[in-house]
């Protein structure tokens, strides 16, 4: 059962996980804290973007000597495979980790997985530990990695009666684009959201031709190039295009101010959100009312 220490210790690492949201894709955003003997934190560490250091080496970089005879509290099931870099669960046992508490187990983990090669060797490991808070960070790419396609959010601007595209600088300023891999535009471009200040991003975008592709067969192409969550930016037909199919996880959308007493819209439904959503959220956003929803 984990302790107190070991739980504030998971929330941390979910915590920095999300450092990694926009940018790690195809691989998942995952956090680590070490704990020593005693049950001192000596080391944390985030995966920033794939080819790069997992978390769980990173954490222990920190960590150093301190980590032996410690535990290792990691959002997601340590890997068993040797990819980029090499499997986080060796790292682990060369360290001398004697305990390990895992989040949420992971579904492309190869042979045995990461969780049951520790507990052969001799490690206790712990699974589902605050798993439904990881997955406010995991959940996305879980879903993705397990549909096959990118999880889809339709932001919008719903200006009188009509809806429009969300303007590329109200994206940046809700930060809707920090948490996504790409942008499919009106035209078909497939663009990187937060396009990588380090090199070539690692994502392999491929255009589509929207007036003909199918939009599940879009999906899957864009998923194949390493996109995980996917913004769509255009006008109402390319969304309700995704919408009608299904095809929409999540809606933001961006009502304009209006005054405080008008007369309103003479028809309904009232303009904002496609039949098949409930609104999840509301609130003010920096310049507008913002109104989530999601699929009834």
């Amino acid at each position: 059962m984990p302790s107190h220490v070991e739980l504030a210790a998971m929330r941390r690492a979910i915590g920095i996980s999300a450092t990694g949201l926009g940018r790690t894709s195809p691989n998942p955003p995952v956090g680590c804290v070490i704990l020593d003997q005693e049950g001192a934190v000596v080391g944390e560490g985030y995966h920033l973007r794939k080819g790069e250091a997992h978390a769980e080496v990173n954490a222990l970089a920190a960590a150093g000597d301190r980590a032996q005879g410690g535990t290792a509290v990691v959002t997601l099931e340590p890997c068993n495979h040797h990819g980029r870099t090499p499997p986080c669960r060796q790292a682990l046992l060369d360290a001398g980790v004697h305990r390990v508490l895992i989040a949420v187990m992971d579904p492309t983990s190869r042979g045995d997985g990461g969780a049951s090669v520790l507990r052969d060797a001799g490690v206790t490991v712990e699974t589902g530990v605050l798993e439904d808070e990881a997955l406010t960070v995991l959940g996305p790419w879980l879903t993705a990695t397990t549909s096959g396609r990118p999880v889809v959010t339709w932001p919008y601007l719903v200006d009188g009666t009509a809806v429009r595209a969300l303007p590329d600088e109200l994206l940046a300023a809700e930060v809707l684009r920090q948490h996504a891999d790409a942008i499919l535009r009106p035209d078909g471009r497939v663009t990187e959201a937060v396009p990588d200040s380090h090199g070539p991003g690692i994502l392999h975008l491929r255009d589509i031709n929207p007036a003909v592709e199918l939009p599940a067969a879009a999906l899957k192409s864009i998923h194949g190039g390493g996109v995980r969550s996917l913004l769509l930016s255009g006008h109402a037909d390319l969304g309700e295009r995704f919408a009608s199919a299904g095809l929409v996880d999540r809606i933001v959308a961006y009502l304009a101010p209006v005054t405080p007493s008008s007369e309103g819209y003479s028809g309904l439904p009232l303009p904002g959100l496609p039949r098949g959503f409930r609104i999840t959220a509301a609130g003010r956003g920096s310049s507008m009312v913002r109104v989530e929803a999601e699929p009834i």
